[in-house]
């Protein structure tokens, strides 16, 4: 335990910048670091005037997954419940992105492994610094994956490279990344918080309830039947038809001007 605090909230208008701060250990996941960033998030899912969110790590990296000398520690304590951080922690994390009210972009300024990579993906656009690197990482210990990967990284790249990244392990770049859709765009280092901002201003500009329905329906579209998405999506387009934006955007197209939208 450190007087630092193990996340930092920033703020750009309607856009927070929310940091993972244990860069000596490339942010590492210690309970102290999970603890925070789940109280950060529901912080911000409360808080009215965020409209788009960047999620970044402090120092050379994003973060590289579990804290292995404090997992160590658990085993040697109790192997039976060693593991109780991925329902009490990770889990909760993973659910947190994805149930935000607004968007989220990953600044990926460095390696981003394991529990990591699961948070990026938790995300819902990813920009990346040229010479990030990304691994599962997770059978190099002799375990499978947590938050989330087994979906997203499937639902991202397919069944066949999901299973050759998480079965190997091995590491893979920026570009390769890029290449697979899993990030928007490379940047150089210098750049990247900028481009990270760039976009979420641009989210945060935008129909913030029509964002997060799309969120929603996305996720839930990569498993439902197609009836069942059919019917949620005639279901979410009732809840936004009386929203202001979505009258205002209509009556700005008549009027063949730009709309301003408000996020209500």
């Amino acid at each position: 335990m450190t007087d630092d605090p193990a996340v930092r909230v920033e703020r750009d208008g309607a856009v927070a910048v929310l940091t993972l701060a244990r860069p000596a250990r490339y942010n590492a996941l210690t309970v102290e670091l999970k603890t925070a960033l789940l109280a950060a998030l529901g912080e911000l899912a409360g808080a009215g005037d965020v409209r788009a969110l960047v999620l970044t790590g402090a120092g050379k990296a994003f973060c590289v997954g579990q804290d292995l000398g404090e997992h160590a520690d658990a085993l040697r304590r109790d192997p039976g419940t060693a593991l109780s951080t991925v329902a009490e922690h990770y889990n909760p994390i993973v659910r947190g992105l994805t149930d935000l009210p607004f968007p989220v972009v990953a600044a990926i300024n460095g390696p981003c492994v394991g529990a990591g990579l699961g948070f990026a993906l938790a995300c819902d656009l990813r920009v990346a610094a040229t010479g990030a690197s990304f691994s599962t990482a997770f059978t190099g210990i002799g375990l499978t994956a947590d938050s989330g990967l087994s979906a997203s990284l499937t639902h991202a790249i397919g069944v066949s490279r999901a299973l050759e990244l998480l079965l190997l392990g091995e590491s893979f770049t920026a570009e390769d990344a890029q290449a697979w859709g899993l990030v928007r765009t490379v940047v150089p280092p210098e750049e990247l918080r900028g481009a990270a901002l760039e976009l979420a201003r641009r989210l945060a500009a935008g129909p913030t309830r029509a964002y997060a329905e799309v969120r929603k329906a996305v996720r839930y579209g990569a498993t439902a039947p197609l009836d069942d998405v059919l019917a949620a999506e005639a279901l979410a387009q009732t809840r936004l038809a009386a929203t202001a934006d979505h009258v205002q955007a209509v009556t700005a197209f008549l009027e063949k001007r730009r709309p301003t939208f408000e996020g209500r």
